[in-house]
């Protein structure tokens, strides 16, 4: 099953880099998760269409500017650099690019927003995840101090809400954040949260002990996690939201290795 999901992955775009979930965006999201090593050739065609995008000196990317804070969708450039990074593409000049991007556009509070509203003064969980991990790999292969620098301030951001808990309730921030599901995409929940931590800052912290409860509560009798539900259709299935390939029992598979990772990394396995 494994080799055919990678088979299917890596096939013809034919699509924008950001059609979701069938660009080279998601694909390239996805095998990095899956097989690293063994996908790399495919992964480093998806990331050359997605850099293309991202990137492209002769048309780079404008964000608008409201009431003081850049609006932007940060998790699309996010998720390209933790992935570029996880492949061995560091020293590739157009991640530097993206990465101090990133830097530039970080809110007062730690995170990323792409909301336009005026009012809007919050960062938001599901576009300050994906930055939180990709700037801290590029910050760890290229030894670049602002990179780590944001890094550690949008990880703070993630601590100080307990991963997942709103600010002002102390409950969770969206009912959504409590489902685990898998792949993410661009989606937040509490497990999403605990693992760019891991992948950022580490889980030495005792803030992220409700999000931990939450994991290991979730947890089957058996030992293993099910994807409570997904954001994706189908191969051939009609509409938006159309995936390249049929997750199955690998989504069980995934969401569970990254389950015990994160408890293995809070010591709680």
């Amino acid at each position: 099953m494994r080799d055919e999901i990678i088979a299917a992955l890596s096939s013809d775009y034919g699509v924008h880099p950001y059609a979701k979930w069938q660009g080279a965006h998601w694909r390239l999201a996805s095998l990095v998760e899956i097989a690293p090593e063994d996908a790399l050739p495919a992964a480093r065609r998806a990331a050359e269409d997605v850099l293309g995008w991202l990137a492209n000196p002769k048309s780079p990317r404008k964000f608008p500017t409201i009431d003081g804070r850049v609006r932007r969708c940060a998790s699309q450039e996010g998720r390209a650099l933790y992935a570029c990074c996880r492949i061995g593409m560091a020293d590739d000049r157009r991640l530097q690019t993206i990465a101090e991007s990133l830097v530039a556009t970080q809110w007062p509070d730690g995170g990323w927003n792409c909301d336009r509203r005026p009012e809007a003064a919050h960062s938001s969980f599901n576009e300050t995840w994906a930055p939180t991990m990709g700037l801290a790999s590029y910050a760890r292969d290229t030894g670049h101090v602002d990179a780590r620098e944001a890094a550690d301030r949008a990880a703070e951001f993630l601590l100080q809400h307990s991963v997942y808990q709103s600010h002002r309730t102390g409950k969770s921030a969206h009912p959504a954040f409590t489902r685990l599901r898998w792949p993410p995409y661009w989606h937040y929940d509490a497990l999403v949260g605990l693992v760019t931590l891991e992948r950022s800052v580490g889980l030495d912290d005792p803030r992220p002990a409700d999000a931990l409860d939450l994991v290991e509560s979730k947890r089957r009798e058996d030992g293993t996690w099910r994807s409570e539900g997904k954001w994706w259709k189908g191969p051939g299935s009609k509409g938006s939201n159309v995936e390249v390939v049929d997750w199955g029992t690998t989504a069980h598979e995934m969401l569970t290795a990254g389950a015990r990772d994160v408890l293995a990394a809070a010591k709680r396995l």
